[in-house]
């Protein structure tokens, strides 16, 4: 018999930013999401992460006057022609397809007896969390990155140091349009394997 937890995870199903209402969660779903969002596998409690919530009139003012910056500047220093009305409307627009924006940024401990590796999936782990806090609450979430997670600019606006810091993901909540259609999930045969002698 299937207890709920395990239900809902068979189910779970992410909603792509672009087709999600921009509607952000109830202040306690927030609260809820961001507690499980923070209660993740840390070994030695290094918390090697921060997360920063773009929300409300912020996800305007991070769209013009950082991310829309960035990608003209990027388009500049990669030669390529200017960026389109259509390119310039994204880009101009990114953090406001959804109701608000997590982003999680890696911030590793170093030195420290835990390996960075094992930091970064730390990490990881908390954009997991956030993403099925928020999905279990019945919101549309996606856990992305795209091209700003990468850009030195983006991270800095973030309040992280580019030469150490990293984007884990950009978590987007909002309401659903619909319910999201199912994908093609792996199937198991193919990616698993027992080790050891079988009887």
């Amino acid at each position: 018999m299937q207890n709920d937890v395990i239900s809902f995870l068979l189910k779970r199903r992410s909603v792509v930013a672009k087709k999600m209402l921009p509607q952000e969660p109830t202040a306690s779903d927030l609260e809820n999401i961001i507690a499980c969002g923070l209660r993740v596998p840390d070994h030695s409690n290094v918390q090697p992460w921060r997360l920063v919530i773009v929300q409300g009139e912020a996800r305007a003012q991070f769209d013009q006057q950082i991310i829309l910056p960035a990608a003209i500047a990027a388009n500049k220093a990669d030669k390529k022609d200017e960026l389109s009305e259509m390119q310039l409307e994204l880009e101009s627009n990114r953090m406001q397809r959804s109701g608000l924006v997590i982003a999680v940024l890696h911030t590793p401990v170093v030195p420290h007896k835990i390996p960075l590796w094992e930091q970064q999936l730390s990490a990881g782990a908390v954009c997991t969390n956030l993403l099925i806090a928020a999905q279990s609450l019945d919101y549309a979430a996606q856990w992305i990155t795209e091209w700003l997670a990468y850009d030195a600019s983006v991270i800095s606006a973030l309040g992280g140091d580019p030469d150490r810091d990293k984007v884990a993901g950009f978590i987007h909540i909002g309401q659903k349009k619909q319910q999201p259609d199912e994908r093609k999930r792996p199937v198991a045969g193919d990616k698993i394997s027992f080790w050891g002698l079988q009887h």
